[in-house]
């Protein structure tokens, strides 16, 4: 008999594994844990209920989102993780993400994974913070992440073919577009900006 834990055999018409509709799934899972966990972080390191309610907010999205992509990873019979030879964002083509964000958009000792994503000492200085620096450098922090997020999900809305999928990066390209407009606000409030 089958293992339980084997991964399903690929279903009749499901995207190839090293496809776009694959690809962004897997990358943007892990993207978005990222922004669900920097944003349970700010929640503890904040009493502004307008930080705390964005944050819960993104939380709550991309963690849904995130158990879409996942669970389409399971029904196509594909794996949740690239292999060894498949770095993140090359189904975008050219370069992926690499353009955007920057020294953020390739892995680095740091484990900065993709464009926009924080390095482990951002989310470890973001964890010592505290008050209006925390919100301050959250919004920062979200701000580089969600410009990764709607290059991600541009290039899925261009270059995947699951119908569903493609709505999906485009309300994901929709709503963080509308977010990166709030958090650009807040900084201003805050006396702050977008970092370069």
């Amino acid at each position: 008999s089958a293992r339980e834990d084997a991964p399903a055999p690929r279903a009749a018409g499901a995207p190839a594994a090293d496809s776009a509709d694959a690809g962004f799934a897997r990358d943007m899972a892990v993207h978005h844990q990222q922004a669900v966990e920097m944003s349970f972080i700010v929640r503890d390191r904040t009493e502004d209920e307008d930080v705390r309610r964005l944050a819960y907010d993104i939380a709550n999205t991309q963690a849904n989102q995130r158990g879409m992509l996942l669970g389409w990873l399971d029904l196509w019979g594909l794996p949740k993780v690239a292999g060894g030879d498949d770095p993140p964002m090359a189904w975008m083509g050219s370069g992926g993400g690499h353009e955007h964000g920057g020294q953020h958009a390739d892995g680095d000792a740091d484990g900065v994974l993709m464009a926009g994503m924080a390095s482990r000492a951002e989310l470890e200085r973001l964890a010592r913070l505290d008050g209006e620096q925390a919100e301050v450098f959250y919004l920062q922090l979200m701000t580089d992440h969600h410009k990764g997020g709607v290059a991600m999900a541009e290039a899925c809305a261009s270059r995947c073919t699951v119908p569903v999928e493609q709505r999906l990066a485009q309300g994901m390209v929709e709503g963080q577009q509308s977010e990166l407009g709030l958090m650009r606000d807040m900084l201003t409030e805050r006396k702050a900006r977008p970092r370069p």
